[in-house]
């Protein structure tokens, strides 16, 4: 149905009046209004995820994982803000840099292991690895190997939200290096034409492989990418889970009272190289060690829960050996999980509606 030109123009010159919000690098989230229990939840998340990606690391280097692998460590903190500001009927889409949104989501590690390692016991049944596998179960549509091609589908399930009147929204997640894909912008002009419940989440962590932002983008301030359209932005500290949660909910509260889609310009930073296969030469040692001792997100948690008093250094070592046991427990059920039977080859490839 056509609009009418009064409308679409009152509207969307509000959206512009307030498009583009920076957050402030100096302010600090009110960790006294957060709950001990909370905290914990959000370290132990956050946990989960890097030992999860540093034992796919090591099963990778050792040949037990074929294919790519995009390892996810140093950008806890995004998924696991993010997650914690959703209710259950929301849906998550992201990019082949996909294991911490799967365990953010609720999925079980042994499942997410088994299918890295393309076993029987996988998400996908060992036929995705680690780019490609879903839950239905948990609303997660993938990991989506092609740079950009998970935003016209995010987009296409915020629709399905909207159309089937469930107040969900989709969290659409992509990097800086797809933040220049033409089909980012048909998604977003289609979103904003439509209103639809969409959060796009530019995880900025600086690199589009191996070329930094700044010798990839004109325009650098990718929160803003959406002004053109009416679609506010925001540039959030994706170094810190509070930070991220904080901006979520604001995020989400926007779109699920049905003024439209979102974005969010998490800027984080990746610790290891874009794949397995990279070296990383294109930035230097100490870069990537001032990032791990000013601004790591489970280390910075770390902090606020002793200081604020909610556990001492035992419990989190605690924290720390259970979650490793988790992992391990993950790697074992990979192993001792079959591969597929060939026959597999001719399942789940086609659908009757």
């Amino acid at each position: 149905m056509a609009r009418k030109p009064a409308t679409k123009s009152s509207r969307s010159s509000s959206k512009t009046s307030t498009s583009r919000r920076k957050s402030s690098a100096k302010s600090k989230p009110d960790y006294s209004a957060y709950k001990a229990d909370q905290l914990l939840d959000f370290y132990q998340e956050m946990l989960l995820i890097r030992r999860f990606e540093e034992k796919a690391g090591q099963m990778y280097g050792m040949g037990l994982i074929g294919g790519f692998c995009h390892l996810y460590i140093g950008q806890e903190a995004v998924v696991v803000g993010m997650q914690a500001a959703l209710e259950e009927q929301d849906s998550v889409i992201t990019t082949y840099r996909d294991h911490g949104h799967m365990l953010a989501c609720g999925m079980d590690p042994k499942g997410v292991m088994a299918e890295l390692t393309g076993r029987e016991g996988g998400y996908s049944k060992g036929k995705g690895g680690s780019m490609h596998m879903f839950s239905k179960e948990k609303n997660f549509f993938g990991g989506h190997g092609i740079v950009g091609a998970n935003l016209p589908l995010g987009t296409g399930i915020a629709f399905a939200h909207k159309y089937q009147g469930d107040n969900g929204l989709c969290l659409t997640y992509f990097g800086d290096g797809a933040a220049n894909q033409g089909q980012v912008y048909e998604s977003f002009n289609m979103a904003a034409l439509w209103d639809l419940p969409v959060i796009y989440i530019i995880e900025n962590n600086r690199y589009g492989m191996g070329t930094s932002v700044e010798r990839a983008s004109a325009e650098t301030d990718l929160a803003s990418r959406g002004e053109a359209y009416g679609i506010p932005g925001k540039q959030v500290d994706g170094m810190d889970v509070l930070k991220v949660y904080e901006s979520g909910q604001e995020a989400v509260d926007y779109v699920r009272s049905g003024k439209g889609p979102y974005i969010l310009e998490m800027q984080t930073y990746r610790y290891r190289g874009h794949s397995m296969s990279d070296p990383a030469k294109y930035r230097t040692k100490e870069e990537v060690q001032k990032m791990r001792t000013e601004k790591d997100p489970i280390e910075t948690l770390k902090a606020v829960l002793v200081d604020q008093g909610h556990a001492d250094e035992d419990a989190l070592k605690a924290i720390d050996k259970e979650v490793r046991e988790r992992v391990n427990a993950a790697a074992d059920f990979a192993q001792e999980s079959p591969e597929p039977d060939p026959s597999e080859l001719y399942t789940d490839i086609l659908i009757e509606a």
